[in-house]
């Protein structure tokens, strides 16, 4: 199979040479793109979630061996969720090589968190296929080492730590709301508010899906209330700009 010039460069970034590189081209295709001579990369995906969560869970076991299962099933969860799988994809520049069809094209399908993390699973998986567990193993430490580094802090969403917050004060849960939306439909740009019972809020700003703004925006107040900025019953609208949002 002929090899592109962008290929070889993705397949660089990525740190490894394909000997079949109808795997790679097969990870990289999206449903859209796909037909009868053609298969779309679900099935790989499939297995690259199976792969990733084997290496990263092994990983975790040795770095921290008196870590509990309690504390180390919210740093897996950190390492494999779709924002992760999606960062990594973008750090590498998968999206500028996916294999789009034309709607999905037009309508930011390279930017989308939902398509470069299935695509990253997929590529995980067409290494294993490649050149076995150990070649995906040394990919993947390789793409993950940082966060695998600083895992304990990023376990904890800010979803959940603004959540876990508000129930330590009394208080239930905080409440998102979409509070505008601009842009054109290929590419809106949405603003989310989160508040307190107690009047606090704030509000982000991103393109992609809204659970990414939504953490944005729950970032953004616990700041706040974390430093005592705030008091009680006072309103604040503070502003936090995200790029791309969350699966």
């Amino acid at each position: 199979m002929k090899i592109g010039v962008e290929t070889r460069a993705f397949m660089a970034r990525l740190g490894h040479d394909f000997a079949r590189p109808e795997l790679l081209s097969r990870a990289l295709t999206h449903g859209s793109m796909s037909g009868p001579s053609r298969p779309d990369n679900q099935r790989l995906e499939f297995l690259g979630d199976r792969v990733l969560g084997l290496v990263i869970a092994e990983a975790l076991i040795a770095a921290d061996r008196a870590a509990s299962e309690g504390q180390l099933a919210p740093r897996l969860n950190a390492l494999v969720r779709g924002e992760t799988c999606a960062d990594i994809a973008r750090q590498i520049g998968l999206g500028e090589v996916l294999r789009l069809g034309r709607s999905e094209r037009l309508s930011g399908g390279r930017r989308k968190d939902a398509l470069l993390a299935d695509a990253m699973e997929a590529v995980l998986a067409a290494i294993y296929l490649d050149a076995g567990l150990e070649a995906a193993r040394g990919v993947i430490l390789t793409l993950w080492a940082d966060r695998l580094n600083n895992v304990a802090a990023d376990a904890r969403d800010a979803k959940t730590a603004l959540q876990e917050w508000a129930q330590a004060q009394g208080m239930p849960p905080p409440v998102y709301e979409q509070t505008g939306r601009e842009g054109p439909d290929h590419a809106p740009v949405f603003h989310i508010t989160v508040r307190l019972a107690d009047g606090r809020s704030a509000e982000a700003e991103g393109a992609g899906a809204k659970r990414g703004i939504e953490q944005a925006a729950a970032a953004a107040l616990l700041a706040q209330v974390s430093a005592g900025a705030l008091a009680p019953d006072t309103q604040d609208i503070s502003t936090s700009k995200t790029g791309q949002g969350g699966a």
